[in-house]
């Protein structure tokens, strides 16, 4: 696969022949249940955030609205604009009361009418080629209307193949959809998630899981950031469900790595260029963030416009080129997203770093606290 714009071939990035094989145990920690957030902070601005020292490991945990004393005049803060799709819905098999009951997570649209989808489908052993259900309400009843969507296929991955009965995917969503809380949130979605799982620069629809780091600004907060003189863009990069894919082979080399779409502007890679030639700094939000512009970035960091799919894979040794600053939320262990996290700084001082945050029992995961790498 060539990256649009670049002319270059998309790589798993990190490998090197002759080295010691990177170990996903590496990576590992102990978590206390009670510390994976359920819900998120009474205010979107309302988290802590430990600033950590990526050359020499210290640490302070600070009041996330902190984080404008980080940034100065000429840098530049580059989010993913993606918006959440309200994607999980529920049906019964035949339209039966008493029949199958599916659960569906829309994964992506496969035509411009975004009637047929690929979608993961549970359980998957009762959706067979021809398959009819209809979606439940609410309030867990089947809707009236008989809306539902029939089994196409499977897919090799595991995913399945539909067709709905309407052509109008936001209706749909918004009459059946719920939020498609990550699987170690232990509830299911609630009004406020509807707002609170989403960004509030959250644009462009088709993501199944929510850029989590952004979920700490406020308007307020980025108008103030914007006053100091740092400007901001966005990139898209739809987060699919293979973000919660745990790296299950001790070799860490050999995990396969998901695909998922982004977009990079012609504006967006100028930014993050002309920033870099005025040797200021680049604040990425999320790790979403930093593999969009890492897939398009050259050796030397300069980043080229693009869209495409990407299956980057980013972990030590590799060094991050097109980013100075990543702010981050806390990771699940043995993650491609922690191995992320451990290239921008030592592997021991993100898990010193990590042991501390448990230690002043700091919030992790989606709703959780965040950190921000300087």
């Amino acid at each position: 696969m060539n990256l649009p714009g670049s002319g270059r071939p998309a790589r798993r990035c990190g490998a090197a022949e002759g080295r010691i094989m990177l170990s996903t145990s590496l990576f590992d920690y102990t978590l206390p249940e009670e510390l994976i957030a359920q819900y998120p902070a009474a205010r979107r601005d309302g988290s802590r955030m430990m600033v950590l020292d990526r050359r020499s490991g210290a640490f302070e945990i600070l009041p996330f609205p902190a984080i404008r004393d980080y940034l100065e005049a000429g840098d530049a803060l580059i989010y993913n604009d993606t918006r959440v799709l309200r994607g999980r819905m529920f049906a019964r098999r035949d339209g039966d009361p008493a029949g199958a009951k599916f659960e569906l997570l829309l994964v992506e649209a496969l035509d411009p009418e975004r009637r047929r989808w690929n979608v993961l489908l549970r359980p998957g052993r009762r959706a067979r080629c021809g398959t009819r259900a209809v979606l439940l309400d609410h309030s867990g009843e089947l809707n009236v209307d008989g809306d539902g969507f029939t089994v196409e296929g499977r897919n090799e991955d595991g995913s399945f193949r539909v067709e709905f009965s309407s052509a109008d995917s936001d209706r749909l969503q918004m009459r059946y959809g719920h939020i498609p809380l990550p699987p170690y949130i232990s509830r299911g979605d609630e009004t406020a998630d509807s707002d609170r799982y989403q960004t509030v620069y959250a644009e462009k629809a088709g993501a199944v899981a929510a850029p989590t780091a952004g979920l700490h600004f406020t308007p307020e907060i980025l108008a103030g950031i914007a006053a100091k003189g740092v400007r901001e863009a966005a990139v898209t990069l739809h987060v699919g469900p293979g973000t919660f894919k745990p790296v299950s082979v001790e070799n860490a080399e050999e995990h396969r790595m998901h695909s998922e779409e982004y977009f990079l502007t012609p504006a967006t890679a100028e930014l993050v260029n002309a920033t870099h030639r005025a040797r200021k700094r680049v604040l990425a939000v999320g790790t979403t963030t930093v593999r969009v512009l890492e897939s398009c970035a050259a050796e030397d960091g300069t980043v080229s416009p693009g869209h495409g799919k990407t299956e980057i894979f980013l972990y030590p040794p590799r060094k991050i080129r097109a980013v100075d600053m990543l702010l981050t939320n806390f990771h699940l262990p043995k993650s491609t997203l922690l191995m992320l996290v451990s290239c921008f700084c030592d592997r021991e001082k993100v898990l010193a770093a990590y042991a501390a945050a448990i230690e002043a029992k700091m919030r992790f995961y989606s709703y959780g606290d965040c950190m921000l790498l300087v």
